[in-house]
């Protein structure tokens, strides 16, 4: 019988490579939020996957921003680096196909000494499938890695030869969690960002990049889940955007988050969701830690 291994995996990558599809499909649960918007992801978000012989504590991290230098985009390189400084192992994700220097920046903020796997993701959007092999030649031309595997998190393809080399570099370690936990989020996060990731999705590129949610209310009632959520928006003219005619974005926001925490928290949730104006909350130290930003 083999050893059981235990450690932390840090998935990195500039945004929209699918850093967080990935997770969701390696942990087999939503956790962590999707949208086609770059830099979706704003938290370090733990996504746990036990195994018989080996327990894989992934670390989703916000995609690294070079191009914006405000309090908030600061915070999230500082929560990728400090990701970077705890892990056994890094999976590098990558969009098949593509490699420049965006991402050989983010390759430079892996520690020397710690394993790279570089993820070829979305092998399945390749117009031709005949480019791959070329491809991964040259990424491997790049530098010294661990493996370079190439995936689709969407399809879920070469998922176990993904876990399969990633074990090789985890410590023989007891659990790191409990082997019932799939994240180290509390229900409370994971309501926040849901209700985020309707935001952008429903909303797309009409709403600036500045936009949070609050909880401000969370009852757990039985099998029942209380939950009052303020969309944080900068500036009055925000507003009517999310709400939307008659109100129809909001109660769309709202209801396709709830349908999501019900699934992941397995009972009702009464859900009520409204929209404040704080100016400047993206550049303010003190506002980012109320938001639980590290």
């Amino acid at each position: 019988m083999s050893e059981v291994r235990s450690g932390q995996i840090a998935i990195v990558g500039r945004p929209n490579v699918g850093k967080s599809t990935l997770l969701n499909a390696l942990i087999g649960e939503k956790i962590s939020i999707v949208s086609r918007r770059a830099q979706t992801t704003r938290h370090r978000i733990m996504g746990i996957l036990t195994r018989p012989d080996a327990q894989y504590v992934f670390v989703d991290t916000p995609g690294f921003q070079t191009r914006y230098g405000n309090a908030l985009n600061r915070v999230m390189n500082r929560g990728v680096r400090q990701a970077l400084a705890e892990v056994d192992v890094v999976l590098f994700v990558v969009e098949a196909g593509r490699f420049d220097e965006r991402d050989r920046a983010v390759r430079k903020l892996v520690p020397v000494e710690c394993p790279l796997i570089i993820v070829a993701n979305k092998i399945d959007q390749l117009p031709d499938k005949a480019q791959l092999l070329p491809y991964l030649a040259r990424l491997a031309a790049e530098g010294e890695f661990a493996a370079i595997v190439p995936v689709s998190a969407m399809r879920g393809a070469q998922l176990e030869a993904l876990l399969t080399e990633t074990r090789k570099y985890l410590p023989n370690s007891e659990l790191l969690f409990p082997e019932d936990d799939i994240t180290d989020r509390s229900e409370r996060f994971l309501a926040a960002e849901f209700i985020r990731e309707k935001l952008f999705r429903l909303i797309g590129d009409e709403l600036p990049y500045t936009a949070a949610v609050e909880i401000e209310k969370f009852v757990v009632d039985g099998a029942l889940r209380r939950i009052s959520a303020a969309i944080l928006v900068d500036r009055e003219g925000h507003k009517s955007i999310i709400i939307g005619r008659g109100g129809e974005i909001i109660k769309r926001i709202a209801s396709e988050a709830r349908q999501d925490m019900e699934r992941l928290f397995d009972g009702r949730v009464f859900l009520e969701v409204f929209v404040k104006v704080k100016s400047g909350w993206a550049d303010d130290e003190r506002m980012l830690k109320t938001l639980g930003y590290e």
